[in-house]
């Protein structure tokens, strides 16, 4: 009984012995000393009759003949109670066996497997059921391990099998039944046996036909390590000058992994660990960088290409698998190593013809080495995708870019690292060009393109120096080219004849893109014209979709750049007029709303989809480029319009709202923001102040971010001057009969051939109801006067022209068109392209411009208007009223 729970009445040779014991556990080899001391009781439980002073006595006595030995005797002291400064016994050394813990599961499973015997003895089908599952489990964990099956597991689930066939048997036949518990264990049983041999078929059929030979292969493939013998002997704490280098290395030791394996990396072993490696893959419980670390050791000891393909598209993957999350990149250290393997593998199959690497191969055994010689055709077809990898890692690298600060120098490091990448995409299109395999050679020159499009010559020339060092070059590089402009036509031209309408599409806007980068204009509005894109643009991809806005954004800037301004303001007007440019740009994520809620999924999803920052497009800048192309539309308008009616229909409506709001301003201090200063410079141009308008415009900063930013500003110069002729013209011509020429000229600092030239212009177009008398160089007015029925009448002729055009629409519809002249994909909410609103009072009629390029990223059409390729022609949209 526990000393601390002792009754009154124990013996007190049992309190002696049971003391003693306590505190001598460690010397077996000497007695327990025997006290002569009167009965001693425990003393935490001790009755309420016992004096006080005669168990402390009894205590006391008990302590000292516990630390000393009879009198006379030679004083000992027990293991606890010695002192730090006595040496211990140094024969005293302690066996003790080091297993590895494949060693104890082995164990363990036997264990497991005799406890199922014992039960199937007394037919206890519920505890087998228990020991089974236990089993199992213990079998999953030696596979995650990438060990072998055991031959113990297979020879218990073959005699299970028998033993349950017996006892089903046995049951059916049986008068009384067993109970229900044991019943449905047994059922149970069945289901779990037969899914069981059912998975470990093959290993099965190997024990059955042969179960000598399948222990000598589990065997060899264990490779166990010999539990070894250590003395582990307790000795004094060493002296501080004593260190671990001073130990002599033990040759008889051998360096033990995880799990007490003692991996052989020999060149006969490599494919037997390669499928162990690959079996291990995707477990739950599969070390990761332990598989990295065993595929590069067998890459060292690989001696034929063979080999070498195998192991590398292993530990490829492996390090892609090394960061299975989503919303994390991959490491920069483990990328670049990927890319040097994806490297050495295309060097391998490229310099080497009678190695391929493809997706569809015929079957082959993977522990057996292949040579050309052993083929048919004398090529070595290995089953893999050097595609996918290249495009993981072109993927990887975007996703690195997006996660990382890119106002910090990481950014810029990591950023080098697509000189390497894009010399690894352009070798694989070489592999791909001498193998002649169409598809995955459309795919990576799609991703090389999509290196190249949108970035300067400058860029472009560095990015293929990189590939003069290679010996494996694809056929289209720079050096075989004029100029960047021809190698991106040439790697257009290959995706225009794919297959891949995807591509084509995506091919195409690239090379839009391109041209309108470096200012070719026309033939990048022609491109996009005759492609058509901008009426199915709506069904493809969302990442199609932004590579469209970016596009048609593009081209907005350009025509800006060229000094087309009305060309450049419809062009940008539609996707200034979704206030969401951020957005269907890829640079930024949705704003969220109140009645616009993004679920977790579609919000991870956009922001996997934005860009990376040194792809972005200025938004600062593509907003002064549009407010500028406005301003210089809009105020001209808003001079020659004069009814309210007719003010409310404006060209560009993010432009007038701006305008309306500086106007309701009590104080306008000076100019801080863009806007501040083109909303001055409106007012400015509308009161006539040409030159003060020029001044603001020019002074805003971000001009300079421009390449060609000298000639945007003078080219703005001009056209403040022009649109302010045209201003004052339009303000002031009803209080004129003649207008000087010269006087013009010299005010608007225009030569006079200019304008001369805009004022018969203004005439032909019939915005101004004038003529000029070149004898004299004046302009002569002429006035006429609406009565107030034929304002009325005119109000009413363009609401039928608006009802003719929605009938018109509706028609369409139902004919199987796409919504009529103006349908924008918004819910029904067309507009007219290049619609003419005309006011007859004396001066004629006036175009309006019409609506741009359309397009968005959630569901909104993209569409080309009409009007604007009439517009950029140079020719009115007219049609009858």
């Amino acid at each position: 009984m526990s000393r601390f729970f002792r009754q009154a009445g124990d013996s007190d040779s049992e309190s002696e012995e049971s003391d003693d014991e306590l505190l001598s556990s460690g010397d077996e080899d000497a007695a327990p000393p025997k006290s002569t001391a009167k009965p001693a009781m425990s003393r935490f439980l001790r009755t309420a009759g016992s004096d006080s002073s005669s168990e402390s006595e009894s205590d006391s006595d008990e302590d000292d003949s516990d630390i000393s030995g009879e009198e006379g005797g030679e004083k000992k002291k027990t293991r606890f109670l010695r002192s730090d400064s006595e040496p211990e016994d140094s024969d005293e050394d302690v066996k003790r066996v080091v297993k590895s813990t494949k060693d104890k599961r082995v164990e363990e499973i036997e264990a497991t497997g005799k406890v199922m015997d014992n039960a199937l003895k007394i037919n206890d089908w519920v505890a087998i059921s228990n020991e089974f599952d236990k089993l199992l489990r213990l079998v999953q964990r030696q596979s995650n391990s990438a060990e072998p099956i055991p031959p113990f597991f297979i020879r218990t689930l073959t005699s299970l099998e028998t033993s349950l066939n017996a006892a089903l048997t046995k049951e059916k036949e049986a008068k009384k039944k067993m109970n229900a518990t044991n019943a449905r264990a047994l059922n149970s049983m069945k289901q779990k046996v037969k899914k069981t041999a059912k998975e470990y078929e093959k290993e099965t059929q190997q024990f059955q036909n042969d179960p000598e030979a399948f222990e000598r292969e589990y065997a060899a493939l264990a490779q166990p390590v010999e539990a070894i013998a250590v003395k582990v002997k307790k000795v004094k704490k060493a002296a501080p000058s004593d260190s671990e280098d001073d130990v002599p290395e033990d040759d008889r030791f051998t360096t033990v992994g995880k799990g007490g394996k003692a991996m052989q990396f020999t060149t006969d072993s490599i494919f037997k660990t390669l499928k162990l490696v690959n079996e291990a893959r995707g477990k739950k419980n599969t070390d990761r960088g332990e598989q990295i670390r065993i595929l590069e050791k067998l890459l060292e000891v690989a001696v034929t290409p063979y080999q070498r393909i195998r192991i590398l598209l292993a530990l490829v993957s492996s390090r892609f698998d090394y960061n299975s999350s989503v919303a994390t990149f991959m490491p920069v250290d483990l990328w670049l190593s990927a890319q040097r393997e994806v490297d050495q593998l295309i060097s391998i199959v490229a310099t080497d013809s009678s190695y391929s690497v493809q997706e569809a191969t015929e079957e082959y055994d993977e522990l057996l080495e292949r040579t050309p010689a052993t083929e048919k055709d004398g090529v070595v077809r290995v089953r893999g995708s050097i595609i996918s990898f290249v495009d993981r890692l072109d993927d990887e690298f975007t996703r690195s870019l997006q996660n990382i600060d890119p106002h910090g120098t990481e950014y810029i490091d990591r950023l080098k690292d697509e000189k390497v990448l894009y010399r690894t995409i352009s070798r694989a299109q070489a592999y791909y060009e001498k193998t002649s395999q169409p598809e995955p050679l459309a795919r990576v020159v799609m991703r090389r393109l999509e290196h190249i499009y949108s970035k300067p010559d400058a860029v472009v020339t560095a990015l293929e120096s990189s590939l003069a060092s290679s010996e494996i070059v694809p056929s289209v590089t720079l050096a075989s080219q004029a100029a960047t402009s021809s190698l991106i036509h040439a790697l257009c031209v290959h995706l225009y004849k794919a297959d891949n309408s995807l591509l084509r599409t995506r091919a195409m806007l690239s090379h839009i893109y391109h041209h309108a980068l470096h200012n070719d204009f026309y033939t990048a509005r022609d491109m996009l014209l005759m492609s058509h894109l901008q009426e199915s643009i709506h069904s493809a991809d969302v990442a199609t979709q932004i590579l469209y806005n970016r596009t048609v954004v593009q081209l907005g800037l350009c025509a800006f750049r060229c000094g087309l301004i009305k060309e450049a303001q419809s062009t940008l007007q539609d996707i200034f007029t979704t206030q969401r440019v951020k957005e269907l740009l890829a640079q930024g994520v949705h704003q969220q709303r109140y009645q616009s809620q993004l679920t977790p999924e579609q919000e991870k999803a956009e922001r996997a989809r934005q860009l990376p920052f040194h792809m972005h497009i200025n938004t600062e800048l593509l907003e002064a480029a549009f407010l500028v192309s406005s301003m210089l539309v809009e105020i001209p308008l808003l001079a020659s319009i004069d009814s309210e009616e007719m003010k409310r229909k404006a060209i560009s409506k993010p432009f007038r709202r701006l305008l309306d709001f500086a106007d309701r301003q009590v104080f306008t201090g000076p100019p801080e923001s863009t806007r501040d200063h083109i909303m001055q410079a409106s007012k400015a141009l509308q009161d006539g102040e040409w030159e003060k308008c020029r001044d603001l415009i020019q002074s805003i900063k971000i001009w300079s971010l421009m390449p060609e930013a000298a000639s945007v500003k003078d080219m703005l110069a001009k056209r403040i001057q022009e649109q302010g002729l045209r201003t004052y013209l339009f303000t002031y011509a009803p209080y004129y009969t003649t207008l000087s020429l010269s006087l013009l000229s010299r005010t608007f600092s225009l030569p006079l051939r200019s304008v001369t030239s805009m004022i018969s212009k203004m005439i032909w177009n019939e915005e101004l109801s004038a003529s000029l008398d070149s004898p004299t160089g004046v302009v002569v007015f002429h006035r006429m006067e609406h009565s107030r029925q034929q304002q009325l009448a005119l109000v009413i002729a363009d609401k039928v022209n608006a009802l003719v055009e929605q009938n018109e629409k509706v028609l369409d519809i139902k004919l199987g068109g796409t919504g009529g002249w103006g349908d924008r994909g918004d819910g029904g909410k067309g507009e007219k392209r290049g619609e003419q609103t005309q006011e007859r009072r004396g001066r004629g009629d006036r175009t309006r411009g019409g609506s741009g390029l359309r397009g968005g990223t959630r569901g909104r059409g993209g569409r080309f208007a009409q009007g604007l390729g009439n517009q950029m022609s140079g020719q009115s949209s007219q049609r009858a009223r």
